[in-house]
């Protein structure tokens, strides 16, 4: 079971979306900020780091923006719903940006589609938030 879950679970305020839905999403925003700093890092290893600069930019700032997120939706006592609707559209676009951005050498470097698929699955959960 995940900390997340456990504290859903004995959290004293309900909240207002499917509890699934909302957990998926901040699993997926820490999971995503975790393989984005990672492929960071990774692109700073590459011989030809220079070719690497617009993917560390975005894994950078999508990692920070994933960040923001999970702890946003983590919050469910008197949540401002058009904050957190801008954050978590502000993922969505992070997410798509840096997917985008490491496609583009993930065939020739296998931390970029992981990454990218990372990004893929938290754009995914932020969406599925939206809707809700």
């Amino acid at each position: 079971m995940s900390y997340i879950k456990q504290m859903f679970d004995t959290h004293p305020v309900t909240p207002s979306s499917d509890r699934a839905v909302a957990i998926e999403c901040i699993t997926a925003c820490y999971s995503c900020a975790e393989a984005c700093n990672a492929c960071a890092d990774a692109c700073l290893g590459e011989k030809e780091v220079a070719h690497m600069i617009d993917c560390i930019r975005s894994c950078t700032d999508c990692s920070d923006v994933c960040l923001a997120t999970a702890r946003i939706i983590s919050r469910f006592t008197r949540t401002d719903k058009r904050l957190a609707g801008a954050q978590l559209r502000a993922c969505l676009e992070a997410c798509e940006i840096c997917a985008e951005t490491c496609e583009q050498h993930g065939a020739k470097e296998e931390h970029c589609r992981i990454c990218a698929e990372a990004c893929r699955r938290c754009a995914k959960a932020c969406a599925a938030l939206l809707e809700e």
